[in-house]
């Protein structure tokens, strides 16, 4: 979660000054929490003393987005001298491109340590549960072995990635997502099989395109 001091810090870099910095800092300043645990055989609860909110913004917050999306803004250009990151949203993905695999190697371990640096300035941390690395490579050419980590912490090779609904193996073939798409449409098309006989046509045609279509149009 974002540290509302360094937040409150790239809001005023990006130019937001006066009034509009100063409701920013009233949103996300004096905010307290404190936990409540319900104990069954006392039948009450055990609260926690109050403590102030220091990090994230508020659930529901309508500019929450957008905040994140300026937190994150400057990581692309510390990276993006031998890498190409692609951020949309919260999915941040670095690709790296070599001839020769001792660079290749050296490409990722240096910007590796930059973005690790970048984490902990931000008070923030990587999640290796969530996170992976895929070596694309053609069907003859098959991957070498590869280790990324951390103090002690690896990133998971994965023989696919799923980028924007489509999904990718190492070998950039359309079978993993193909796969996916089928097993979805027979999911709809037994839906819209056992609703035809109580629902209209055109009712069946917005169904398919809830269910299915403007998920998976490319």
């Amino acid at each position: 979660m974002c540290d509302h001091d360094i937040l409150l810090s790239k809001l005023k870099f990006f130019g937001i000054s006066d009034k509009d910095f100063q409701l920013y800092q009233s949103s996300l300043g004096n905010r307290y929490c404190r936990t409540a645990i319900y104990n069954d055989s006392e039948n009450s609860n055990k609260v926690s003393n109050w403590s102030k909110v220091r990090h994230g913004v508020p659930q529901g917050f309508f500019v929450g987005p957008e905040l994140f999306l300026l937190y994150i803004n400057d990581l692309p250009k510390i990276i993006n001298k031998t890498s190409a990151p692609i951020i949309f949203a919260d999915d941040t993905s670095i690709l790296f491109a070599h001839s020769n695999q001792i660079d290749f190697n050296k490409n990722i371990y240096i910007v590796f340590i930059t973005l690790n640096k970048w984490l902990r300035g931000n008070q923030l941390s990587l999640n290796f549960n969530k996170t992976n690395y895929v070596h694309f490579t053609t069907k003859r050419n098959m991957s070498v072995n590869l280790k990324i980590c951390s103090n002690n912490n690896f990133i998971t090779n994965s023989c696919y990635t799923k980028f924007l609904e489509v999904t990718m193996n190492n070998t950039l073939c359309w079978n993993d997502h193909i796969d996916l798409i089928m097993k979805k449409l027979s999911k709809v098309c037994c839906k819209i099989r056992n609703a035809k006989i109580y629902m209209s046509v055109s009712s069946l045609k917005v169904s398919y395109y809830a269910f299915f279509s403007l998920s998976y149009e490319l």
